[in-house]
């Protein structure tokens, strides 16, 4: 009966009823309405939607409308606006052929604010907007799965400041930054996704407890990169794994805009690449046709004497510490490298360059061709 009386109890708003603790019902909104699948009978792991939207009709009037911890439904159509989400636990979950289309010159596909915990975006196309297909800022436990993002200004997936996510059978193509990028954030997984044509493929900037797995990186200037950078409110790097990623003829011309960032400096024909940071474990990796480096493990010594920043060593510790490179496979990289002043091998640590002390980082059971230094340092 409580619940009865509950649902009586309406709100009116322009263009929307809202019937607490009932479904919601906007049937003023064209292509907008609330879900009627009665007679449908949906997968054991799959929630029934509070809202549909409907070709036509508007993805963002949709999470207006929507309590928190609503599941949204989008049919196929594109959709030409941008999605800002503000709301805890929103789902926005779409069926084959949605495309979020940039109506002008809109900069975020879609925005999720610190108010956005366990958002969920599934099975949708973002393209063409002027900075980054989906922009996630201080957001916990995220899932991101089935985002195709194309040519999205410099990020195709861009999370900052989030924690406890998912990225997973992603792609991304286009970007003049980085295709999927996790950025000062801790406790994410970056699997099955594919990454091409894009300046960078995977990064992994400033952040701690972090897996990359399974991915497909290729065509990009560089494949995979896991750095710790200065400049940041984040100054750390910390239990990163990179595994099971084949990363393959990563030579796409830099792109990146001139003076933007650090990608700049990111040669052309790079496998992966780390920088500076603590436990980073690159293992069971496939590597192979990058003209300038298959794996390199590069300090921060190195990159100020290449870049000029000298923040690289005044502002963090510059050198990486427990690197376990094991068990990759490697073979054609270094054959047409860019022009820069370190070997162009398989594998490379610049530890001879700078005086690095072996203990930092070893090599175990990895399958290449050529190296710097010739022997490796080996794991005890």
């Amino acid at each position: 009966m409580k619940a009865f009386l509950k649902c009586l109890l309406i709100l009116i708003i322009p263009g929307i009823s809202i019937l607490p603790g009932c479904k919601k019902e906007i049937a003023d909104q064209p292509g907008l309405q609330s879900s009627n699948l009665a007679n449908r009978n949906p997968a054991p792991t799959e929630r029934r939607p509070d809202i549909v939207v409907h070709a036509g009709g508007s993805i963002q009037s949709a999470v207006n409308a929507a309590n928190p911890g609503f599941v949204i439904q989008i049919e196929p159509g594109t959709y030409s606006e941008a999605v800002v989400v503000n709301k805890p636990g929103i789902q926005l979950i779409g069926g084959d052929g949605v495309i979020l289309q940039n109506p002008g010159e809109e900069e975020d596909g879609i925005r999720v604010t610190g108010n956005g915990d366990g958002f969920v975006l599934k099975n949708v196309t973002i393209q063409n907007f002027e900075e980054n297909g989906v922009f996630m800022i201080r957001v916990d436990n995220f899932l991101l799965s089935h985002v195709t993002t194309i040519n999205d200004g410099e990020y195709g997936l861009f999370p900052l400041f989030c924690s406890n996510g998912v990225i997973e059978h992603c792609s991304a193509t286009g970007h003049t930054d980085t295709g999927i990028y996790v950025g000062q954030s801790s406790d994410v997984e970056m699997n099955f996704n594919t990454a091409f044509g894009n300046v960078l493929g995977l990064e992994i900037e400033n952040s701690s407890n972090v897996t990359a797995s399974k991915n497909q990186c290729y065509d990009n200037s560089a494949g995979i990169l896991v750095s710790l950078l200065p400049g940041l409110t984040v100054t750390t790097s910390s239990n990163i794994i990179v595994s099971n990623n084949h990363s393959y003829n990563n030579n796409h011309v830099n792109f990146s805009s001139p003076g933007d960032g650090f990608e700049n400096f990111i040669p052309a024909g790079t496998g992966i690449l780390v920088l500076a940071g603590t436990d980073v474990t690159v293992k069971d990796n496939n590597v192979s046709g990058n003209n300038t480096l298959g794996i390199g493990i590069v300090s921060g010594y190195t990159l100020a004497s290449l870049t000029g920043i000298t923040t690289f060593v005044t502002a963090l510790d510059p050198a990486p510490h427990g690197y376990n490179i094991v068990s990759n496979v490697l073979n054609g990289n270094g054959s047409a490298p860019a022009s820069i002043p370190l070997p162009a091998v398989d594998l490379l640590w610049d530890g001879p360059l700078w005086g690095g002390t072996p203990a930092n980082v070893c090599y175990m059971n990895n399958i290449f061709s050529t190296s710097f230094p010739s022997p490796l340092p080996s794991c005890n």
